[in-house]
């Protein structure tokens, strides 16, 4: 964000107090060259006997912007109207965004073309935070559309890579693979190893997928994915693959989401 540019009256912003005062607060912007002033009847809820009861020099603060004045070169702030959800999701977009900053200092250093870069990744990423999770989960796939040339990409995902904590979530389901034939016990592996994915270049880099033995005729399917709907879907895919293969080998599958205590 330019540091010349003025905040939107609704903004949420994040701010340092700098100055307190009997009638108010002023609040140093993240992202801007202007103070802003909470006055006293901001602060806080009811009637305030003292602002020092409530804020102290040198805290970091989330207010909604009022009203901005540029003739007067003012902008005025309230914490009231602040409630905890909106300041803790405020507070980690900040620091997600100062992540980004650190981790664009580490792919391209002092780098001229640095701010060209900034900008492309932001056409189509909602933050610059986003852009970098997004290589981390997907690699040079997730910045393909993106308008910067291939060392650029390459340190992008480099840095992602190294650097960002993805979220993932972990789905479990079981299928129950049966072959009645002579070569049962091989056709068993077969099927397990295209439950696997193995050959099967569709399965996506950022997907960790495992298949183990519960107890004849089950085997336990483990996906880790970046979000719910790949996991499933990943899921769901690999008990297909099981059960393809064992079909074609003249056995069955079935496949289901919770293990059948009774075949322990």
């Amino acid at each position: 964000m330019a540091g010349n540019e003025w905040p939107e009256p609704g903004e949420l912003v994040v701010g340092t107090v700098d100055e307190i005062a009997d009638f108010g607060v002023f609040v140093d912007l993240e992202g801007y060259e202007h103070r802003g002033l909470v006055h006293i009847s901001e602060v806080a809820s009811g009637w305030i006997k003292n602002v020092r009861d409530h804020v102290s020099v040198g805290r970091t603060v989330v207010a909604k912007v009022l009203e901005v004045d540029e003739s007067a070169q003012q902008v005025d702030l309230s914490l009231k109207d602040v409630n905890e959800h909106q300041r803790k999701e405020t507070i980690q977009r900040w620091k997600n965004q100062q992540k980004a900053e650190k981790w664009m200092e580490l792919a391209f250093g002092e780098d001229h073309g640095r701010d060209d870069v900034v900008e492309a990744l932001l056409v189509d990423h909602d933050s610059l935070y986003d852009a970098f999770e997004d290589a981390a989960i997907h690699g040079m796939e997730a910045l393909e559309d993106v308008d910067i040339d291939d060392d650029a990409v390459q340190a992008v995902v480099q840095t992602a890579r190294e650097n960002v904590s993805v979220p993932y979530v972990n789905v479990t389901g079981y299928v129950d693979i049966r072959s009645p034939g002579p070569d049962g016990v091989d056709d068993v592996k077969t099927a397990l190893r295209a439950a696997e994915g193995e050959g099967d270049d569709d399965v996506p880099e950022e997907v960790e997928l495992s298949v183990s033995y519960v107890g004849a005729p089950e085997y336990r399917i483990e996906v880790q994915a970046p979000d719910y709907k790949v996991a499933e879907s990943e899921l769901e895919d690999a008990a297909a693959r099981a059960k393809a293969a064992i079909e074609e080998l003249g056995g069955t599958a079935e496949y289901h989401r919770e293990r059948r205590e009774d075949e322990e």
